[in-house]
């Protein structure tokens, strides 16, 4: 079994550090990089790792799983890339940053493989891209595969895409979170507690994952069974499209898109 090293152990790193202990990846199989003393303390007393210094984390893990902020990423790998041999595998956390990024800071022939994941990752329910950089292999692939597994879901695709994954999936949950804010301030308005208004919508948010998870229905034949002729459920459909729902989701994704451009070629 492979050593993984996360370098840049905070939210996101955390995340992948638990997954891969709740899926029996061994303690002693996982190392951790942070600045901040007292953040390797916390690190050591939760999961039982050993928190070393870069030096030792290239030397010691077979993998190294960059996790830091993108605008943190250039001054890491000043100070690391040159130290990384060649045959050990880089994955990127970096929201933004492309693979050839990382390939400049690298010896010649090093593999970089991109991810985006989510923070559903910490219920395990996330959905991660995958991605191939500079000298990646299947062989490479497949292990960061059985990395980010055990936190949801995982997809390959080409780097291309990854800016639009960034904005669909690794920044949708908060779309969907603002979604039930919304709708739960709705129900206060109608006149329900906000208890009892959030867990309908939440409830009602679960079942219509799971059912368009599970059916293979298109959503649209699934949003067809609930609206009727003439019914409540038009009604707000109606009012949906007048307002412009469905553009202004459109334009935020592109926001979204074009914001981790914008990251990518500041920090580049």
């Amino acid at each position: 079994m492979h050593t993984i090293a996360v370098i840049g152990a905070g939210k996101i790193g955390e995340t992948l550090l638990s997954g891969l202990l709740r899926s029996g990846w061994p303690a002693e199989r996982l190392l951790a990089t942070s600045r901040r003393p007292e953040r390797a303390d916390e690190l050591r007393t939760r999961y039982g790792i050993r928190v070393v210094g870069n030096d030792v984390a290239v030397v010691d893990a077979d993998v190294l799983a960059i996790a830091v902020k993108p605008q943190d990423a250039a001054a890491l790998m000043a100070d690391l890339g040159p130290r990384v041999p060649a045959e050990k595998l880089v994955i990127t956390l970096c929201a933004g940053l492309p693979t050839a990024f990382f390939a400049k800071w690298l010896p010649d022939a090093t593999p970089v493989v991109r991810v985006m994941t989510n923070t559903p990752a910490l219920v395990d329910e996330a959905m991660t891209a995958i991605s191939a950089g500079p000298h990646a292999t299947n062989e490479h692939l497949a292990l960061a595969e059985e990395m980010f597994r055990p936190l949801g879901r995982t997809l390959r695709l080409p780097e291309s895409q990854q800016d639009a994954v960034t904005a669909l999936s690794g920044s949708g949950p908060a779309y969907f979170y603002f979604l039930v804010e919304a709708m739960t301030d709705a129900g206060i308005l109608l006149g329900l507690p906000r208890q009892v208004a959030h867990d309908l919508i939440v409830q009602t948010a679960i079942g219509s994952a799971i059912m368009l998870r599970d059916s293979g229905e298109h959503p649209v034949k699934l949003r067809e069974a609930v609206t009727s002729p003439a019914g409540t459920t038009i009604s707000a459909i109606r009012e949906l499209e007048n307002h412009g729902v469905r553009a202004a989701l459109l334009a935020a994704l592109e926001a979204a898109r074009d914001r981790g451009r914008q990251l990518a070629a500041e920090n580049v």
